[in-house]
This record gives C-alpha cells, sequence and structure tokens, in this order.
C-alpha cells in the first residue's frame, strides 16, 4: 500500500508529478482523497455515521472516522474514489447517489506524518440498516452512528460527551455497541471541516422541505 503512487501537487494545486505514498506522507505533498459521509434521516432526526478505524491500522487505530474514504490513485478520476464505499463497508453506491461538496484542502501533522490532502467530499443520503454493513476487516472494525445536532454540540459547543450506536465485530463477532464518546474518540480533522460537512447537510435538509 505505501509503494501506491499518487499525483502530488504545489502550494497553488497544481500538479507537479507523482509520488509513492510513502513519500506523500514523510514529504508533505498534497494529494487527492475521496471522502463519503453516510448521512440518513430517521424519527425526524438527522444522522451521521463514523466508521471505527480497525486497532491494527498504522494511523490512528482503533478512533471513529469518515464513513468512507481513501486515496485516488495517480490513473484514477474522482468518479473512481467511489469503490472505497464498497471496499471498506461491503456498500454498493452509485457514484451518481452521491452529493458533492467540492474540494476541501487541510493539512494534519504527528510525528513522521503530514497529511495534505485535496479531499473530493460526498454526502450519500443512506437508507441502509445497519446490519447490511459488511465492512473490510482490515480497514474497518464497525459502525456507528451519531444524530447530527450531537456531534455539533460535542464538536464547537463544549458538550463533553455523546452517545454513538451501531456495531463492531470483535473476534468475529458482531457486536451490538450503545457508548458515549468523547472528542478523543474521533480521528482529529480541523474544526472548519467539520463545519463545512454539517452545514452542508443543513443545506441538504433544507433544499428537501
Amino acid at each position: 500500500m505505501e509503494t501506491e503512487l499518487l499525483n502530488i501537487f504545489d502550494d497553488d494545486r497544481k500538479q507537479i508529478g507523482v509520488a509513492s505514498r510513502a513519500e506523500v506522507h514523510t514529504k508533505g505533498h498534497w494529494h487527492e482523497t475521496f471522502h463519503c459521509w453516510f448521512i440518513s434521516k430517521e424519527d425526524n432526526r438527522d444522522f451521521i455515521y463514523f466508521q471505527n478505524r480497525s486497532k491494527d491500522k498504522k494511523d490512528y487505530p482503533d478512533l471513529l472516522d469518515i464513513t468512507a474514504a481513501g486515496h485516488i490513485l495517480s490513473h484514477e478520476s474522482v468518479m473512481d474514489g467511489i469503490r472505497e464505499v464498497e471496499e471498506e463497508l461491503g456498500i454498493k453506491v452509485a457514484f451518481e447517489e452521491l452529493v458533492p461538496l467540492g474540494v476541501i484542502d487541510y493539512c494534519a501533522e504527528k510525528e513522521n506524518f503530514i497529511d495534505k490532502e485535496l479531499a473530493h467530499v460526498f454526502l450519500y443520503p443512506s437508507h441502509h440498516q445497519l446490519n447490511e454493513f459488511n465492512p473490510q476487516l482490515e480497514e474497518v472494525s464497525g459502525v456507528v452512528r451519531i444524530a447530527k445536532e450531537d456531534f455539533y454540540e460535542l464538536w464547537f459547543n463544549g458538550r463533553e460527551s455523546i452517545e454513538s450506536e451501531g456495531f463492531k465485530i470483535i473476534n468475529g463477532k458482531r457486536i451490538q455497541v450503545r457508548r458515549h464518546v468523547t472528542k478523543e474518540d474521533f480521528v482529529p480533522h480541523e474544526d472548519y471541516y467539520y463545519r463545512r460537512i454539517l452545514h452542508s447537510i443543513r443545506e441538504l435538509e433544507t433544499e428537501k422541505c
């Protein structure tokens, strides 16, 4: 996986070449990714779905993250990113069903790892039940849903914890989970990224009304 080739870009978002995934995260090259957020409306409440990253992942193990996401390889188009949904979650989704939010760029750094993404972000209004998800265990160990307003309160209004519900696969068994989570349970994306996602969900719901 570290040898996968990605297109790389300068600070003006102009492509400057191709590099391995390992080099991209070592030298901090801008590169393209695909983000897909599953959302749903149940009992008049809006929910956001988060994947639980595998505990064996090199980066951010066992934390909650974008429903499905991955790198766009050098030979791929943005549309090819839809493969991540089926690969990670076992759910078939057509690219035409996605709601595009545009490109969101952000940078995250930790020791020996620089992640500078040009993220092509999409919403997917889902009608799938939690028992329909069949995650790829090397990548994803479970899926939970969280009420949108609860997540907003957690991230921006100082709420200490919120409830999540879903499942986790432990030793090959699917276990139903309902637990309170804090900010520390999530991959640390920038505030402006989450604001953009939450704002877009509100806009989409307004358009439906």
